[in-house]
């Protein structure tokens, strides 16, 4: 088993985000817009990374965050708008018609023109940007594994995945619905992969953002055994997942796995100030 390390992908613009937003930023300076519009909840890793992004390519952000202000903001907000990002806050029956045309058109007379990145980040360029996170050197791995949020890194990968290979995703969210969406996501964007692909949906403990004592002893041990920092929203869960697997003899021997950090560290230091509960902070 080896570990690509997303997370190292960038100093700013680390993890997954990293592929996801590279063109959708290289579409919004190309068709000359000046700000990206995006949404995201209070701990969202696509805020904190879009927020990143935007400023590296000298673009201005808006972020609509889900729930009220709460002053002070945690520190994925704080960091956010010291970057410049523009926070609105909104209430969650109006979060959901953000894919509405009624809310987009009242955001462009708000806030003018802007690029949209929709939640999460996840749309055709972003799953061309994943596509890229498998390199021909990982062609010798039998089972690739990755989390997944509203899938469009699990489905990028599948594009890109060599004959032979298997894509196994770790959803975070509780419940099967998450099997629909994955497969409208790939009809929709029309992805035929060569390689076979998997979803596990037991392994959230509990629900997206949830975690327990458990989990936390997880990524404990891992850093102490490996010295690579996990997070207990994505990577601890999908790591955890893996662990069971084995544990399980899911993994035909023989079997070469490559477990795809995506990053998402940033939420660390929410989840403690939240929790109170200390978690690795620096990889070894």
């Amino acid at each position: 088993m080896a570990v690509k390390r997303l997370d190292l992908v960038h100093l700013s613009v680390a993890g997954n985000k990293f592929y996801k937003l590279k063109y959708n930023l290289e579409a919004a300076v190309s068709n000359h817009f000046d700000k990206i519009l995006t949404f995201g909840g209070a701990y969202s890793n696509h805020i904190y990374a879009t927020a990143e992004a935007a400023k590296v390519v000298n673009l201005k952000s808006i972020g609509i965050i889900r729930g009220e202000r709460v002053e002070p903001l945690n520190p994925t907000l704080a960091h956010a708008e010291s970057l410049g990002m523009d926070l609105h806050f909104v209430d969650r029956s109006t979060y959901k018609l953000k894919k509405e045309a009624s809310l987009l058109e009242d955001a462009v007379k708000k806030f003018g023109s802007f690029y949209l990145i929709p939640e999460g980040g996840t749309n055709e360029l972003a799953i061309r940007g994943t596509s890229e996170i498998l390199k021909p050197e990982d062609n010798s791995y039998s089972h690739i594994t990755t989390c997944i949020g509203t899938g469009g890194t699990f489905a990028g990968m599948i594009n890109s995945l060599s004959r032979g290979q298997k894509i196994l995703g770790f959803s975070s969210l509780k419940g099967n619905f998450i099997h629909a969406e994955i497969k409208e996501l790939l009809e929709s964007h029309q992805i035929n992969s060569e390689g076979d692909h998997q979803i596990f949906d037991q392994f959230h403990f509990g629900g997206y953002g949830k975690y327990n004592q458990e989990l936390i002893d997880f990524i404990w041990w891992f850093f102490e055994s490996f010295g690579i920092v996990l997070d207990p929203i994505y990577t601890g869960k999908m790591m955890a997942g893996i662990w069971k697997l084995i544990d399980e003899d899911f993994f035909p021997i023989g079997s070469k796995i490559l477990a795809i950090h995506s990053g998402g560290l940033q939420g660390n230091t929410g989840f403690t100030a939240r929790t109170g509960i200390k978690l690795p902070s620096l990889s070894r």
